[in-house]
């Protein structure tokens, strides 16, 4: 039982892992569009800004609805992140407390 435990805390801290590592790819792609860089449009790279987009928005959308604008920064994504982080490390301990 203590090894079923293990293997799903762990799969969970990976996945919240691999969750945060979307948000902040979703991040850099919106700030470096945001700058004005345009790229030439490409089928491969549109599925992946999509992707991200559909993957990030639901959860970012929870966020957005705090007052978290401060002149033309977003600081959304940082506090998703971060209570993404606490929250699962919080349900990751009450899985598999440790030795």
């Amino acid at each position: 039982m203590d090894e079923a435990r293990e293997q799903i805390a762990g799969f969970l801290d990976a996945l919240i892992w691999v969750y945060t590592l979307i948000i902040i790819a979703w991040i850099i792609f919106s700030f470096v569009f945001s700058m004005g860089l345009r790229v030439p449009y490409s089928r491969p790279l549109n599925a992946v800004l999509d992707f991200l987009r559909d993957v990030t928005e639901p959860y970012l959308r929870i966020f957005r609805r705090l007052p978290l604008r401060v002149g033309p920064l977003d600081l959304t994504p940082i506090v998703a992140i971060f209570a993404l982080r606490i929250v699962g490390g919080i349900v990751v301990n009450l899985i598999d407390p440790g030795p």
